[in-house]
Order: structure tokens, then C-alpha cells, then sequence
């Protein structure tokens, strides 16, 4: 299994045989760090490679996704320490982006900055009818990363992606499935229930077919 992880986990349970979970467990705002965003890598990469793994949920937990990048960690960090943040950030939501198998994102509370680029980085988002969203960098004066920008774009339109990279304001779970961010809104209690469920029907599908047809469908839009 590798080194053993600190706040991301790969989970799998007997209630749902062929799903298997990408816990964030970094209380209480599920922060991103440099050492989240590697585990976060790693725990995408074992779920790419394992065969007891047929689709995944991405998921921060009851109360919150992510609020984004660990601000104070970055302040503390010199160039050369901000451009491996930087990569690193990116490699995570490319791995999730690149696991060959339906994945989805279950959201609660919060997926702001960084959580929402790795929120976007899954197939699909389902979320609680309670869920802020926000590309949030530029009130902290960071760069978005832009794989995430792209992904935002493609969502939601050009126009009305630079508005709220732009603006880095709050949105709600109506106007996020209004503008294609998210897939579905449920009731908060039952996001990662949903999302199981929505994931969960494709877990005996050929895997090989539903690889090679994911990898068309994201490079069409690559």
C-alpha cells in the first residue's frame, strides 16, 4: 500500500461492493496542504490501479468538502516552495481527472478554491441543497490552477466562468446546477448515499470499455 497516509484514505466497504471512496480527513475545513494534495495523488493512483475498484466518490466528509488551500501554509513558503505547491496542486486534480473508472464528487458545506478545481476534476458533482461554491483564489491573491480554470470553463461557459474567477464570490447549489458546475442537488444528509448510488450503477460495467470511452469523451474536450 506505500507510505502510509495522514488526511487522504482510499476506502472500500462490503455495503457497497465495486465503490470505493476517496476520504479527505483533514478537520475542520479539509484545508489542502502539500502533503493532502500528494495524498490526495496516491490515493487516485491506487484506485486507478486496484480491480476491487470499479468507481469512485470523492469525499470530504458530513460537514464540508474542502475550503480550498491551507493559506497560511502558503504564505510561509519561498518561490521555489510556492512553484512545487503550485505542481503539486495540479498533480493531484489531474490524477483524479485521469483515473480510468466513473467517478463522482460528493459535496457538503464547502468546495471552495482548490476544492472546487478538485471537485471538477471528477465526472460528476452531486451536492447537499446547502453547498457553497466559490473559485475563491483570487481574494487570497493566488493564481487558480489552470487545469481548474479550463474545467470551470467547459462547465459553465467562458463568459460566466471568468465572472466568478473574477469576482471570487459565493454561489449556491441552485446556481451551480444552473450553470452545469454540479449534476444534481439532494437533501445534505444524504449527498454521499446519492452519490454512491449515481456512481454505483456503472460498477459492473465492462471496465475496459468504460475506460477507453471516458478517455475519448475528456479528449474531446482537452
Amino acid at each position: 500500500m506505500g507510505a502510509v497516509s495522514e488526511f487522504v484514505h482510499l476506502r472500500t466497504t462490503d455495503a457497497h461492493p465495486g465503490v470505493g471512496t476517496i476520504a479527505l480527513t483533514r478537520p475542520p475545513t479539509n484545508a489542502l496542504t502539500r502533503q493532502a494534495y500528494r495524498e490526495i495523488a496516491a490515493a487516485a493512483g491506487q484506485a486507478a490501479r486496484r480491480a476491487d475498484v470499479a468507481a469512485v466518490v470523492l469525499y470530504g466528509g458530513h460537514e464540508i468538502f474542502s475550503a480550498g488551500d491551507d493559506v497560511p501554509e502558503l504564505r510561509t513558503l519561498n518561490a521555489e516552495e510556492t512553484a512545487v505547491a503550485t505542481g503539486v496542486r495540479a498533480d493531484a486534480a489531474a490524477a483524479v481527472a485521469a483515473i480510468p473508472k466513473p467517478t463522482v464528487a460528493a459535496l457538503t458545506g464547502y468546495a471552495l478554491g482548490g476544492g472546487l478545481s478538485l471537485a471538477l476534476a471528477a465526472d460528476w458533482r452531486i451536492a447537499g441543497d446547502n453547498v457553497k461554491f466559490g473559485a475563491t483564489e483570487i481574494l487570497a491573491d493566488l493564481v487558480p490552477d489552470a487545469d481548474g480554470l479550463a474545467r470551470l470553463a467547459r462547465a459553465a461557459g467562458a463568459s460566466r466562468a471568468k465572472e466568478l474567477v473574477y469576482s471570487g464570490r459565493f454561489i449556491d447549489a441552485e446556481e451551480a446546477l444552473s450553470l452545469g458546475i454540479i449534476d444534481d442537488i439532494v437533501a445534505p444528509d444524504g449527498v454521499y448515499e446519492a452519490a454512491v448510488r449515481w456512481v454505483g450503477r456503472f460498477a459492473e460495467a465492462a471496465p475496459q470499455a468504460l475506460a477507453a470511452a471516458k478517455a475519448g469523451i475528456d479528449a474531446a474536450f482537452s
